[in-house]
């Protein structure tokens, strides 16, 4: 059996540098895409306190905007955020909490593959959709990539997924094989999505690892 520890270690800054290089190119396509739209607010939902040098990089890169605001289930304590709310997406939102937090952009970026089951990651598109004003970019690894990200193991994750939680726990990932901690998405997926939630403006972009698309970008424009 794999030592968790020691494989975690030995690919973790490898794994980091590729993460911070994606998420700079995935700035670089948000920017590029509203570079011409009056925009002035900012909604970061699943925004973290963790402080590696690519968490939270995309939304403060993001020069275009002016005012910055996050959701997470965790509490924020980055002064970058001129408004900030606990709560997990998935929740039900008050309608004081979508007049106060509803902003001209809301984003997610890989978050959407930790929040449970399909049901939940619908209400939480769902969700996005509702504190937005124009528009939605939810982004994601792609589960048809070869190489699994999280766990820096390659190609179990094309497995149905039962067997696949099954090899994560066999291979010491317990947190990771449970499905309200991993569930990954393809593009289809997303599609599905915003056919169940009536969408039908939305336009998808990709960023590349070793010739396959490893990260997916839906943005959306809200109707």
């Amino acid at each position: 059996m794999i030592n968790k520890k020691t494989y975690m270690r030995k690919h973790s800054s490898f794994t980091d540098r590729i993460i911070y290089t994606n998420r700079i190119k995935i700035v670089k396509i948000i920017n590029d895409y509203f570079k011409n739209q009056k925009l002035i607010s900012i909604l970061d939902v699943g925004s973290t306190n963790d402080e590696n040098k690519s968490s939270n990089i995309i939304i403060k890169k993001l020069k275009i905007f002016k005012e910055f605001s996050a959701m997470s289930n965790q509490e924020i304590k980055d002064s970058f955020f001129k408004k900030k709310i606990i709560k997990s997406i998935t929740e039900n939102l008050s309608e004081r909490e979508i007049r106060n937090f509803k902003s001209d952009v809301v984003i997610s970026n890989a978050t959407i593959e930790h929040v449970g089951s399909t049901k939940k990651q619908i209400k939480m598109c769902k969700n996005i959709i509702k504190l937005s004003k124009k528009y939605f970019v939810i982004i994601t690894p792609n589960r048809l990539h070869p190489m699994e990200f999280h766990t820096k193991i390659p190609l179990i994750h094309w497995m149905p997924k039962k067997l696949h939680r099954k090899l994560l726990k066999f291979f010491g990932f317990d947190f990771l094989s449970k499905e309200q901690n991993l569930n990954l998405l393809t593009k289809n997926n997303l599609i599905d999505f915003m056919k169940i939630l009536k969408q039908k403006k939305y336009y998808f972009f990709h960023i590349r690892f070793l010739l396959f698309k490893s990260n997916i970008i839906l943005i959306g424009k809200k109707i």
